[in-house]
């Protein structure tokens, strides 16, 4: 029973407190053909000591990033974590109630969720973010939907190089709703083509989403492409995979309307995958329309400072109908984290690692270029990620220097059919220089 909790006396209250004479009748709705009456083929028990072995076995057959040259990206950014985050996280005052709902007792939740807040707001330029979505791929369509609650159009452009998994989420969103998501094409370097862009974008469309720094680490010319939304009824929605860029570039600057940006390269580290934090700001006039959950200050009757939600517009608080979204709750914990690490490096700190991060990449395609001039796809600025057009198969290049230890990046050819032959190669302040510049020449040797 050390499993499974529920003594026979337990089951027959339950049975008799639902009206079901036995378990089988608490079933009768599951057809019989769908039931699995045996008993599972499982091992016999294992004493606890042998148990922990053969796990601990079964997890070592898995590598981490640290234990291989990695140079993965692709949405997922291995960037190095403080080690003072963890304890921190752990504090009483943010161990406080899941969903902060009662204030009084919620205050350091609520406290670190507004400072977050505020952290987005001067990272974006913009004027007003909620308390986090998701992630960005989870993010992409929700600001699609609010554009759309804001200009009642259901036409939607979309950078055919934004990541194509976010491209993935935003067609799995609309699948049944009355929406038409067309793609832009990119051009020869790597960034929206302005004539495809030309013709698609007119007074029927909603929103105008383009990722930058995009799939391909080519970043965008977002102020001229904001620019063309200005005297049309679209929104433009910046999206940024790793808000680093934000260095170099505000979204308020490039005339966005809806910032959008995956925040886990602020301290949460790569997770398998997540969970991950999406940042989403907007501008004060498109507040209400704005989905998740919104932490504001106020005073209490003695003056003294507290904080509140001051817009809840999920279908939890409100007629379900009038909800802006039904899932984005924020990914509180991973707030806090980002809000850590972003007091930790403070504007300074995250200047001096962007640049870190820039001059690893410029490294990498100078390296390229020494003996494959050719081999550096696109010619546009880039950040954190390259695309190298190889002389044979990308699998079989990923397989030959796999077995000394590297990950050397991602088949585009997956994702971009025309792309055959091209690797996806990202680079951050945890490759070393000597790591990068083997990776370059064995990437463009024999």
């Amino acid at each position: 029973m050390r499993y499974i909790p529920h003594t026979q006396e337990d089951i027959e209250a339950m049975l008799k407190t639902i009206g079901a004479a036995s378990v089988d009748e608490l079933f009768d709705g599951v057809p019989e053909n769908l039931r699995h009456r045996e008993l599972l083929p499982l091992p016999a028990a294992l004493p606890e000591p042998e148990l922990r072995k053969e796990l601990t076995e079964l997890a070592q057959m898995n590598q981490s990033v640290s234990q291989r040259k990695n140079f993965l990206g692709g949405g997922a950014y291995h960037h190095y974590v403080p080690s003072v985050i963890a304890p921190l996280v752990k504090r009483g005052e943010f161990l406080t109630a899941y969903t902060p709902y009662q204030p009084e007792v919620s205050q350091g939740t609520l406290q670190a969720i507004f400072e977050f807040q505020t952290m987005v707001c001067e990272l974006t330029g913009m004027e007003v973010a909620n308390a986090s979505n998701y992630d960005l791929s989870t993010a992409c369509p929700e600001a699609i939907m609010m554009a759309a609650r804001i200009n009642n159009k259901k036409k939607v452009l979309v950078a055919r190089s934004t990541n194509p998994q976010y491209r993935d989420v935003i067609r799995t969103y609309f699948h049944s709703l009355d929406f038409e998501i067309e793609e832009v094409n990119f051009g020869s370097d790597g960034r929206v083509d302005a004539d495809d862009l030309n013709q698609k974008l007119d007074d029927s469309v909603c929103a105008l989403l383009v990722q930058s720094p995009n799939f391909f680490g080519v970043i965008e010319d977002m102020k001229s492409l904001g620019s063309k939304t200005k005297d049309l009824p679209a929104l433009f929605i910046s999206a940024t995979p790793d808000p680093l860029a934000f260095s170099f570039y505000s979204p308020a600057e490039a005339g966005a309307d809806i910032a959008i940006a995956e925040g886990m390269s602020f301290g949460l580290g790569l997770n398998y995958g997540g969970p991950y934090l999406g940042l989403f700001a907007t501008k004060q006039e498109y507040i209400r329309q704005m989905p998740g959950r919104i932490v504001g200050q106020t005073e209490d009757t003695k003056g003294r400072s507290g904080y509140v939600l001051t817009f809840s517009t999920r279908e939890q608080h409100i007629r379900r109908e009038k909800a802006t979204s039904n899932i984005c709750t924020n990914q509180g914990l991973c707030a806090l984290m980002a809000s850590i690490y972003l007091s930790l490096l403070g504007p300074a700190g995250l200047e001096s690692l962007a640049k870190l991060n820039f001059s690893r990449r410029d490294l990498f395609e100078t390296e390229i270029k020494k003996t494959t001039p050719n081999a550096v796809v696109f010619s546009a600025p880039k950040f954190n990620e390259t695309v190298v057009k190889l002389d044979q198969s990308v699998a079989q290049k990923v397989i030959a220097l796999g077995k000394d230890g590297f990950l050397p990046g991602i088949d585009l050819s997956s994702f971009y059919p025309e792309l055959e032959n091209h690797l996806l190669v990202c680079t951050t302040e945890m490759n070393q220089e000597v790591d990068i510049k083997m990776l370059a020449s064995r990437l463009v040797g024999a």
